[in-house]
């Protein structure tokens, strides 16, 4: 009689004390951003009617490499500034070195971000022949 208890409890909808702990469908795929948290965003926005299945794991997985490609590159521009702190400044740095990013994210503020160090040519002091620059007083002399 007790075999017949077991085996109900086993293969029936309760917990028993063999079943398995639940897996996630994140953990299912291999990746650390939420695929039911994105799936969820999906169905409520309404975006169409009706959602694929592997539609919310594919959009992770892109947003995870783009997140991680960002990171890895601010944190490269951190390194260069020395510091051990990922700040908006690196993201930014980042994002308008690289030129995939600056075209997906041109029109993109990041605050405090600031911009890049650019100096236009025509503002940079004229050079001579051998190197040297010219004085910009002369028109002055008398």
């Amino acid at each position: 009689m007790s075999s017949t208890v077991e085996a109900k409890s086993a293969g029936g909808r309760g917990k028993a004390k063999g079943s398995k702990k639940s897996v996630s469908r994140s953990q299912k795929a291999g990746l650390q951003f939420p695929v039911g948290r994105i799936a969820r965003y999906l169905k409520k926005g309404r975006y169409a009617q009706r959602l694929g299945s592997g539609s919310p794991i594919y959009l992770s997985a892109v947003l995870e490499y783009l997140a991680a490609e960002v990171l890895e590159l601010a944190g490269n521009a951190a390194r260069d500034n020395k510091k051990n702190r990922i700040i908006p400044r690196h993201i930014q740095l980042a994002v308008r070195n690289d030129e995939e990013l600056s075209k997906l994210l041109g029109s993109v503020t990041i605050a405090n971000g600031g911009v890049l160090p650019n100096i236009h040519s025509n503002l940079l002091p004229k050079k001579n022949g051998k190197g040297k620059v010219e004085s910009a007083s002369q028109s002055q002399e008398f």
